[in-house]
């Protein structure tokens, strides 16, 4: 009975580690672009992560954006060591670039990259959630 116990406890550990989110999920604030600013929501999309505009903020506060709801993050796929490659949308310019990320914790540098990734545009994103 006790190496049931045991065995059923060890199994339930297992199965708990195989559910452990990636530390890319999550809510993530952007930086300020044009004046606004969002939080995306980063969740598996297929076998990656993609992220979606949850909410919108400008100098006035929260506002309802056209682009909340748009996937801003796209078919991100772990490289390791925190690094992940896809495709990221820059709604103010409405151009979709190489997109790469690199993890630190809570803090995520974010590039949009042209040219094979020899031109690159960065941001800097926290984790809210």
């Amino acid at each position: 009975m006790k190496r049931f116990f045991l065995t059923l406890i060890a199994a339930a550990g297992l199965a708990g580690a195989a559910h452990a989110a990636d530390p890319i999920e999550g809510v993530w604030q952007t930086e300020p672009d044009d004046g606004s600013f969002a939080y995306v929501t980063i969740a598996p999309c297929g076998g990656n992560y993609c992220g979606t505009i949850s909410r919108t903020f400008n100098a006035s506060g929260e506002y309802e954006s056209p682009n909340k709801g748009k996937q801003i993050v796209r078919n991100m796929a772990a490289q390791g060591d925190g690094a992940y490659e896809g495709r990221v949308w820059r709604p103010s310019n409405d151009k979709v670039y190489l997109g790469k990320i690199q993890l630190n914790g809570n803090q995520m540098a974010l590039r949009g990259c042209v040219a094979g990734g020899l031109f690159c545009a960065r941001q800097n994103w926290v984790k809210v959630q």
